[in-house]
């Protein structure tokens, strides 16, 4: 039996497949698995709590990722917090064309969870992609993002 893969590139905002062609079998059966990428719609100011797993986007360094869609406004001034007890956490934000705008490892407080502040330059979705640092599975973690407000 001949076996044939075909791998698709991951592009954050477009449709994936991942096919798996099997050559040789009676009647020329093939299988084929098709998913759809599409990150989860969060509002600003509510904060969330979700499960990093292997069901999520491996990201081809050890580890997997979970992403997260939000609509911003030019001029946003915003912080997002990542916590988790179960893993050392990255928070990375970017466009719905896959390019960084920013990224936090470990926050100021000397722990592993995120915490990253930005300014948002031009309005539109942007997607809050949630890893694990290094060849980490993940677990439970807890994402929010608030948009701050300029002190008078």
């Amino acid at each position: 039996m001949k076996c044939v893969w075909v791998k698709a590139v991951l592009v954050v905002g477009q449709q994936f497949a991942i096919a798996l062609v099997m050559a040789g079998m009676t009647g020329g059966a093939a299988i084929a698995q098709n998913r759809i990428y599409a990150p989860i719609p969060i509002v600003s100011g509510k904060e969330i709590s979700d499960l990093l797993s292997e069901v999520d986007i491996p990201t081809g360094q050890g580890n997997f990722a979970r992403d997260y869609l939000i609509q911003l406004q030019a001029g946003d001034q915003i912080s997002i917090d990542l916590s988790s007890d179960m893993f050392d956490t990255i928070v990375t934000l970017m466009t719905t064309k896959g390019d960084t705008v920013a990224e936090n490892d470990d926050g100021i407080d000397g722990t592993t969870n995120s915490l990253l502040f930005t300014r948002i330059n031009k309005s539109g979705n942007y997607v809050i992609r949630v890893k694990a640092f290094g060849e980490t599975v993940g677990g439970s973690f807890k994402l929010k993002l608030t948009r701050l407000k300029p002190s008078n």
